[in-house]
């Protein structure tokens, strides 16, 4: 009888196996999704309330621009761009004054950021998403010396309307560098600064490599995009133009 058993779980076991698999052929098929396709009225009329009311909130007046505000209306600087760096620094200092941290010295943002222009009118939520689509939040980074060296060295070479606050820099008619303040001082090569940035832009994002140079960031998980609504929500009218925080003397 063990006998037997035996021989009837090893019969199982061989049959049991898996023999070597092999690929006999690939087939696909494509389902087209265009307006061919007749609506489902069951599922409009569901979605119907949610939609109304999303379309409601992001319309919704929050602000007026005076005059429509865009990125490339200026050489080193814009109205789109210092807009965006000011209410960055105003929105970031207020939330690191409540939480007792060091108030927020400068901001650098990266014109590539900016995907709209914000047109003269009524600004709402649905403003705040075309201008910044994206998800990215907001990092403070210490830092002194070297880095922000790099920083400013950055910013002469590349010449273009990257979104700055808090900081002043000024170049020589021939395009040396003349003068630099972070927060209305000169600076300091001894002074820990605190940089407002994107994550984008902390990872190396549009080559900006000098941030990872700094100290260890603090990730404020405070969206960009949440900061401008905020803003918006605060402020009744909104004022701005490419001004001289960075600017090349002329010749004489």
């Amino acid at each position: 009888m063990k006998q037997f058993v035996l021989i009837v779980t090893i019969s199982l076991l061989a049959s049991c196996r898996q023999g070597p698999v092999h690929l006999s052929g690939i087939r696909a098929s494509q389902t087209v999704i265009d307006s061919s396709l007749s609506v489902d009225d069951s599922l409009d009329l569901f979605i119907a309330p949610y939609r109304d009311h999303l379309e409601a909130e992001l319309n919704a007046p929050l602000a007026y621009a005076p005059e429509t505000l865009r990125k490339n209306d200026g050489t080193l600087t814009s109205s789109l761009g210092n807009l965006l760096a000011d209410l960055v620094l105003e929105q970031t200092d207020s939330l690191r004054v409540l939480q007792g941290n060091p108030p927020v010295d400068a901001v650098v943002l990266n014109a590539g950021g900016i995907r709209n222009i914000i047109s003269r009118g009524p600004v709402s939520q649905r403003t705040a998403y075309e201008v910044m689509p994206f998800e990215n939040t907001i990092f403070i980074v210490p830092m002194q010396g070297a880095p922000v060296r790099e920083l400013i060295s950055f910013l002469t070479a590349n010449r273009k309307p990257h979104p700055i606050a808090g900081l002043e820099i000024v170049l020589a008619p021939d395009g040396s560098l003349a003068s630099v303040n972070i927060g209305g001082q000169p600076f300091d090569e001894e002074r820990t600064y605190y940089i407002a940035t994107s994550n984008y832009l902390y990872e190396g994002g549009d080559d900006m490599a000098f941030f990872r140079h700094g100290g260890t960031p603090e990730d404020t998980r405070y969206k960009i995009r949440n900061a401008m609504v905020d803003y918006f929500r605060r402020i009744d009218t909104l004022r701005s133009s490419a001004d001289d925080r960075f600017f090349q003397m002329p010749e004489r």
